[in-house]
């Protein structure tokens, strides 16, 4: 059996040896790579890869994909290039495949792409609690700000929403609100977060302070079908049912003509609490 001893000992060194190693490896992998290029030659990687390549092809396109595969095999850590890889693919609801690119460009540039990801997150996949985590951890480092029109607390809120969380959405779209007020003036509040604003309310059964946004909503976009929606629901419930059908006959015409949620990415998803009708 001491015969055994020295190469049992030998075997144990370099498994712990390998094992080290593979931890290493991981640790680098994961390390944040800086680019061999400056900024003036990065742009001219996007010109090239980008403007005169993948813009040249069908976004949906195979095409698109293989021109910026080209871009990455130069410089693997410009962001951009990972995100326009995910963009198409997120449209065309392929979330798997398409977060694995996006994750890269937050990897490479986080102030740049990281409260974009949570956008994706929460109306793309609906991914809420990550979509939470994704903005929570971009405001503590990055501060307050807007995505796609919207402010970080309204996504935030959004998700709450989703998550049947309305007491935690009614705050959130509060302080966002009173923020507005406070910073900029009632002129501008938007229509679609005082509508997400009133739905926190309805579900809490706040029905007179749920009018009282639908009704600041339509004032600011009178053809809000889904908003009068909701307005003819509350209307019912409060044993008013003259304004609510004439409210509720309101909202199925303008739909019908195509006045919705007005949202650029509506063309691609279909937004919380939006009504179909059909």
């Amino acid at each position: 059996m001491k015969y055994l001893k020295l190469p049992l000992l030998t075997l144990l060194f370099i498994s712990t040896l390998n094992s080290c190693n593979q931890k290493e490896e991981l640790k680098n992998s994961n390390e944040k790579s800086v680019s061999k290029f400056t900024e003036k030659q990065q742009d001219s990687l996007k010109e090239i890869y980008l403007k005169n390549g993948a813009w040249q092809t069908d976004v949906y396109s195979q095409e698109w994909q293989n021109e910026i595969d080209k871009g990455l095999e130069v410089d693997s850590t410009l962001a951009y290039f990972w995100q326009q890889k995910a963009m198409p693919l997120f449209k065309q609801s392929k979330y798997e495949i398409g977060m694995t690119f996006i994750d890269k460009a937050v990897k490479y540039n986080p102030e740049r792409w990281q409260n974009y990801r949570a956008f994706i997150k929460c109306i793309f996949s609906k991914q809420y609690k990550d979509a939470i985590n994704d903005f929570q951890d971009y405001q503590e480092t990055y501060g307050y700000g807007f995505v796609m029109d919207h402010s970080y607390d309204f996504y935030i809120a959004l998700s709450y929403l989703q998550l049947s969380e309305f007491e935690e959405a009614e705050k959130l779209f509060e302080k966002d609100y009173q923020r507005t007020l406070d910073k900029k003036g009632e002129d501008w509040l938007h229509h679609l977060d005082l509508f997400y604003y009133g739905i926190s309310k309805y579900e809490l059964k706040k029905y007179d302070e749920a009018l009282v946004l639908f009704d600041q909503a339509l004032a600011r976009y009178p053809q809000f079908s889904d908003v009068q929606y909701y307005k003819a629901k509350i209307l019912y419930k409060l044993g008013k049912p003259e304004e609510a059908d004439s409210v509720y006959k309101s909202a199925k015409e303008y739909a019908r003509k195509g006045f919705s949620i007005n949202e650029d990415n509506v063309v691609y998803e279909r937004y919380p609490y939006q009504i179909r009708w059909n």
